[in-house]
């Protein structure tokens, strides 16, 4: 596995297959770190193991070669996330992506309303997935509805939510840490949590920090992958071992 106390890439092959822990940077999709990890190391076989969106950061375990026969693997393990969940308002992709409407006073909301709200979303629950996802409807992804004003029916998923840690209460923001197992949408719950406690709310700011017993913080970013491996490509330039 390749992370950040990995010192040498010299006889990894990734064409033959090799796992590696990514943090994705804010604004990337997960799509384009696998573009940019393809142009790097020159491989044609290559995902990740649960998509981030392009607001969210954190860990992306990403499989090439004969790897991505484990991604399946990777994606059932269990999720942490940290993030901030803003009161007052919603928005159409239920984070700070679009707008936010329908504003709403908060400040009347107390914590002893907070920590009883998010108790409804603890355990074994049913979540229905965003229009604004990549989930498919009849041949198209949610997202290619929405965005041309189009709402359907959803079928709701059973998920289950370990951990739903406050961190932090400063109005109108709510800090928090979420254990999660796979297919959960933390916008969701914090889109509901905000319906819950009457004064809508969306989600500001998320990063995964765990998938399983890979931690974030053994991720390399892309900059640091492509500098070892570009040091690596160059110590085997000159004969290096």
């Amino acid at each position: 596995m390749i992370n950040k106390r990995t010192g040498d890439f010299s006889n990894v092959d990734f064409v033959s297959g090799e796992t590696i822990l990514i943090d994705k940077p804010l604004h990337w999709s997960s799509f384009k770190v696998i573009h940019k990890l393809r142009q790097i190391i020159g491989v044609k076989k290559i995902g990740h193991a649960g998509t981030l969106d392009p607001l969210a950061t954190g860990l992306l375990i990403i499989c090439t070669g004969k790897k991505t026969k484990q991604i399946s693997t990777f994606q059932d393990l269990q999720k942490i996330y940290t993030g901030t969940i803003t009161l007052g308002g919603i928005t159409a992709s239920m984070d700070s992506e679009m707008e936010v409407m329908d504003h709403k006073p908060f400040e009347q909301i107390t914590e002893e309303e907070i920590y009883g709200a998010k108790k409804y979303f603890e355990g074994v629950i049913e979540q229905t997935p965003p229009m604004y996802s990549a989930v498919n409807y009849g041949g198209k992804k949610l997202y290619e509805l929405a965005r041309k004003g189009k709402t359907v029916v959803r079928s709701s998923r059973t998920i289950t939510v370990y951990h739903f840690l406050i961190n932090k209460i400063d109005l109108p923001r709510i800090d928090f840490e979420i254990t999660c197992s796979k297919g959960t949408y933390i916008r969701v719950l914090a889109h509901d949590l905000g319906e819950k406690l009457g004064c809508g709310a969306y989600l500001s700011s998320l990063r995964r920090t765990a998938i399983g017993d890979f931690s974030v913080s053994d991720a390399l970013t892309v900059e640091e992958f492509s500098e070892k491996h570009g040091e690596n490509t160059l110590h085997l330039a000159h004969g290096a071992v």
